[in-house]
């Protein structure tokens, strides 16, 4: 029997997946595993746009049951604010950390699933027990934000690509679900899926597989964004008139490449002729995008409302002028952002904040001594330990992979391949979408590279279990070669 065949029909026997008890609690254990950095902490990490999306959601949520409109309701993902508001209700946010940590065990134990069935239990403990102490995966479930979501999008789309025959309806539909919550809930989820999907297109372009099956997961991949990106340009035309994927942002490309300084150049040299909004605010531009966007003296936060609204309009205008006039430079200050934001992922951003504390105690103020006794609140968190054993377990995985690919390549598992290639397109399109658009920030890339040593842990499982069964194949053999001289007799 080979091994595809042998994982096929534990696949088949399998089917209701963690839907069966022990596999449910199983998922709930794991689940349990990745909250400790919460615990350790004594309250859900969180961030300054934490705040502003526990805001956002009572807003948005009356405006769409009550009819009280506003004109304005922020910057942030409203389906991450309006999917966490029933969780938090501005009593405890608790309850997000478990409905992430939820999120995160279960597509892990699917993918975990698709490629090595058997054992899965034990074999799904130790895994998520690695990745919990060992990556980010543990400490971006905990964090009240939408990052966790990005990479559960990614394994989403590799599950319905390239593992569809192992989920049942009810998982496909929890998949569809939760890669469409994923999706609007961060544009940059929104360009490293659509790019994702362009790569996986190519692709299924040269894969060994039947015609209709290619279309149907590419079909797939490609309502589901379709349908994200339609529900962001539904809600925000009934908010605010105008259909628009992004709603009221603001002008990172334009901070960005003033920052880099090839746009900064061409204001200079032709702002006289352009009279733009912008070029009221050339004294105020810095080398930090930060600067430009939230600054009080920046660029864009000490405009007024009608220059804000006038800056936006020249945004897409300045950018490219820009790389019109200075192609090479920006393409060179690009890749060096690229390269850097590739580079960059710390477990830092947890320390302590002002304005947090002002934000607790004017929405949540019932919550305010926990948070008060939390590690982050004293800025105790060994976020340098924690930090250097990511690199470590990265540069493990690295290895690891390395070693086994030649022994795993002779299988040709279509399913490991496509892992790795949902793996390794978004880690780097992330790095890309968020290096180069945004600012570099160790918090991006972090929240994607425990990606890597997830897979390296797949392959791992993958090889041990086919030694498993060359084991035992030879078991099998011995017996009946020991059994050969009685039968002849």
């Amino acid at each position: 029997m080979t091994v595809a065949k042998a994982e096929g029909q534990e696949l088949a026997r399998n089917w209701k997946g963690w839907l069966c008890a022990w596999r449910g609690g199983a998922v709930l254990l794991g689940a349990l595993m990745l909250t400790w950095p919460a615990f350790y902490n004594g309250f859900p990490l969180i961030y300054p746009d934490s705040m502003t999306y526990i805001a956002d959601g009572g807003v948005v949520a009356r405006a769409l049951l009550l009819h009280q409109f506003r004109d304005y309701y922020g910057v942030r993902s409203f389906f991450y604010s309006l999917g966490i508001l029933p969780f938090h209700l501005k009593i405890s946010l608790w309850p997000i950390v478990a409905l992430q940590c939820l999120l995160v065990a279960w597509i892990v134990w699917l993918v975990a699933r698709s490629v090595a069935p058997r054992r899965m239990v034990a074999h799904y403990l130790l895994l998520v027990l690695f990745l919990s102490l060992l990556t980010s995966a543990s400490w971006y479930a905990d964090f009240i934000m939408p990052d966790i979501l990005g990479p559960l999008v990614y394994l989403s789309f590799y599950l319905l690509a390239f593992a569809r025959d192992t989920l049942s309806r009810a998982e496909r539909l929890g998949v569809y679900l939760i890669a469409v919550w994923g999706i609007t809930s961060h544009a940059t989820h929104l360009l490293v899926a659509a790019g994702l999907f362009v790569i996986l297109l190519v692709f299924a372009a040269f894969e060994r597989k039947p015609f209709l099956r290619r279309v149907l997961s590419l079909g797939e991949l490609a309502a589901i964004i379709a349908v994200a990106a339609v529900a962001q340009m539904a809600l925000h035309g009934y908010l605010y008139g105008k259909p628009s994927l992004n709603g009221e942002r603001p002008p990172y490309m334009m901070a960005r490449i003033v920052a880099d300084g090839p746009a900064r150049w061409y204001l200079e040299n032709n702002c006289p002729r352009l009279q733009w909004a912008v070029c009221n605010h050339l004294s105020q531009f810095t080398i930090n995008p930060d600067d430009f966007l939230w600054s009080e003296n920046g660029a864009y936060w000490s405009a007024s409302d009608a220059e804000r609204a006038q800056i936006d309009q020249e945004e897409m205008p300045l950018v490219l002028a820009t790389v019109r006039a200075y192609p090479f430079q920006q393409l060179s200050r690009s890749a060096a952002n690229f390269r850097d934001q590739f580079m960059a992922f710390g477990l830092y951003g947890f320390g302590p904040n002002g304005w947090m504390l002002q934000q607790i105690e004017e929405m949540m103020p019932s919550v305010r001594a926990s948070y008060l006794g939390s590690r982050q609140a004293h800025d105790a968190l060994p976020l340098d330990l924690f930090t250097e054993i990511q690199w470590w377990t990265i540069i493990a995985s690295l290895a690891a992979m390395a070693v086994l690919i030649p022994l795993l390549w002779r299988r040709h598992s279509t399913r490991l391949a496509g892992l790795t290639l949902v793996v390794v397109a978004a880690v780097v399109a992330n790095a890309g979408v968020t290096g180069v658009l945004s600012v570099v920030d160790d918090r991006y890339q972090c929240r994607v590279i425990w990606l890597v040593p997830l897979l390296a842990a797949i392959f791992l499982l993958d090889w041990f279990q086919e030694w498993e069964m060359v084991k035992s194949s030879f078991r099998r053999l011995s017996s009946r070669l020991a059994q050969w001289p009685a039968r002849r007799q």
